[in-house]
């Protein structure tokens, strides 16, 4: 070996070896322990793909009589709306709402307030709730078919649209005796 490259070589050592070091302290490359158990809060996160917030609990007035009611009349508002109605109809469902349906539906109603497409569109939705039905091994939770139609007034991009089918679960919480609430709302066609 030539005493010039002596120099390099060391430094070569230097990194692979703080490179080790660091990914030896690396949690994520590091094996489990075999006894090593989730909670039962990222158990469920894991299993549901949510994780339930410690903030202080939601509350919203009223509620529905049933789990189907509730999840019947949310999916009413949710799929009828013009340009002019829906950032008030998104806002009245965030105010009878929890959790994340409550959370989805104030971004839904962010975002079409300076939609400017939508209003000089003219562009309205128009759906009928064709099921609901409870999730199978699904506590409080709801498969949700609508049938559904967009048209506008102002714009032929939604002329000739077929109505469409679409998919969303939906979860209930009991919200106090008697009344239940939507708490998740997850379209997923």
């Amino acid at each position: 070996m030539t005493p010039g490259r002596l120099p390099a070589l060391l430094a070569l050592a230097a990194c692979l070896l703080a490179i080790a070091a660091a990914l030896s302290g690396c949690g994520a490359l590091a094996a489990p322990s075999p006894k090593s158990q989730p909670t039962p809060a990222v158990a469920e996160a894991q299993t549901r793909h949510e994780y339930p917030s410690p903030a202080s609990r939601q509350s919203a007035p009223g509620g529905w009589s049933s789990p189907v009611a509730a999840v019947t009349a949310f999916a009413r508002t949710y799929t009828n709306w013009d340009a002019h109605t829906v950032v008030r109809q998104m806002r009245g469902l965030a105010a009878r709402s929890v959790g994340q349906a409550r959370a989805a539906v104030q971004l839904a109603a962010a975002e079409t307030s300076s939609d400017y497409e939508l209003r000089q569109g003219g562009i309205a939705n128009h759906g009928t709730v064709e099921a609901v039905a409870a999730l199978a091994g699904g506590q409080g939770r709801y498969v949700v078919v609508t049938r559904e139609s967009t048209t506008a007034t102002a714009t032929a991009a939604y002329q000739g649209l077929a109505p469409a089918w679409h998919v969303t679960i939906a979860t209930v919480v009991l919200e106090r005796p008697g009344l239940w609430v939507v708490s998740g709302w997850e379209p997923q066609s």
